[in-house]
């Protein structure tokens, strides 16, 4: 049953949705997106889409003492309000990373925010960290039912308010840790990101350097945090600039990271010419997909199981998330694909991982976590 609503969805999708929702302008499409997503769970009737998804034990894993059901995540970027567990839960995703929120709320950058580049299976994305602010995001979490949260960890990306004021490192780590401050006061979600590597905002990426990653880990250090901390990476680094970051974040309370964000080299792209200098932003989607694929090889391969290993870019099916599982990642998240491909896309490649679990001869999807490494 639920494999023949995944097919119906994904038809009714590419037939009938998806040309709608193209014909909009990008930013208007997040929109209905993110309305539809509050339509449903006002009439309750996101239950509808829980046919879409594919449950298997053999998906399960207990990660840093959380439940999760399969290994699929809804990476952030799409959620800046968490406005979608609900519907995330329902459709299949294993877990949620909401945001990024920031200490203040933010505007953003101007629009448009978001170019599609469909033959490239693309998003040009200059969103500019626009969010309600972390008290907001807060409330919006208090508001739903406990059982939403039950066997679906919800992780929240912190950045700094994208403002001229918090642009000198200083106010900029005073900013990230207030955020966490209210976070951890609140005591409502099991994971905290820290998102280091937003390339569209005032001040670029000042934490990207070793000396300062150091003292802004330093001061999260010393907020005594009582959830594990992720930090989201750069994608743009060379392997030997990247791997110093990795040394900073060993020598601090660093439980995980999720590799990667947003390609700037526009040289990834088939057709780079056919992207015009005007549209401002960086790749989201399949430009992202090998350069995070082999920096989540060579990480693993550099420190094993010290680091939780998020894989988030350009996953598209079971074969993409299942690479990155086998390259060292325990989780993958996603979010251009879901645009592209339709909602029943996370129960699609859950069942795929397990067709893949079949072929290689695992009980369970933990034993393919860095596979590539042993068969080497």
């Amino acid at each position: 049953m639920g494999r023949t609503m995944r097919t119906v969805g994904r038809k009714g999708y590419a037939k009938i949705a998806k040309p709608l929702l193209f014909r909009q302008a990008p930013d208007a499409s997040h929109d209905t997106m993110i309305w539809s997503a509050r339509a449903l769970r006002a009439i309750h009737a996101e239950q509808i889409l829980s046919t879409w998804r594919y449950k298997n034990p053999r998906l399960e894993q207990t990660i840093l003492g959380l439940d999760f059901l399969n290994p699929v995540g809804l990476s952030a970027g799409l959620d800046k309000n968490i406005d979608l567990p609900v519907v995330a839960k329902k459709i299949g995703f294993g877990f949620e990373i909401g945001g990024s929120v920031t200490a203040q709320p933010c505007e953003g950058n101007p629009k448009p925010w978001f170019h599609r580049l469909p033959d490239e299976q693309s998003i040009v994305v200059n969103v500019g960290l626009a969010n309600r602010g972390v008290a907001a995001a807060i409330e919006r979490i208090m508001s739903y039912p406990h059982r939403t949260w039950r066997n679906f960890p919800l992780s929240i990306s912190v950045a700094k308010t994208n403002s001229p004021q918090q642009v000198k490192p200083k106010d900029a780590i005073a900013d990230y840790c207030d955020s966490l401050r209210q976070l951890e006061a609140a005591g409502i979600v099991p994971l905290y990101e820290i998102n280091i590597s937003c390339p569209n905002t005032y001040g670029g990426e000042p934490f990207t350097t070793p000396a300062r990653l150091k003292k802004l880990l330093t001061a999260v250090d010393e907020l005594h945090l009582s959830r594990p901390v992720f930090l989201k990476m750069p994608t743009d680094k060379t392997w030997a600039q990247f791997a110093k970051l990795l040394e900073v974040a060993d020598s601090h309370k660093v439980a995980g990271l999720t590799i990667g964000n947003l390609v700037k080299d526009r040289k990834q792209l088939v057709m780079p010419s056919a992207l015009s200098d005007e549209v401002k932003g960086n790749l989201s989607g399949k430009p992202t997909q090998a350069v995070t694929t082999q920096l989540i090889h060579k990480t693993y391969a550099a420190y094993g199981d010290r680091f939780v290993i998020i894989g988030v870019g350009g996953i598209f099916t079971a074969e993409d998330a299942y690479a990155k599982i086998r390259a060292g990642a325990s989780l993958v998240a996603l979010t251009t694909a879901l645009m592209f491909e339709g909602p029943q896309l996370p129960g699609e490649i859950n069942e795929g991982l397990v067709r893949l679990l079949d072929r290689d001869d695992y009980v369970s999807i933990s034993e393919a976590i860095g596979a590539d490494h042993q068969a080497g």
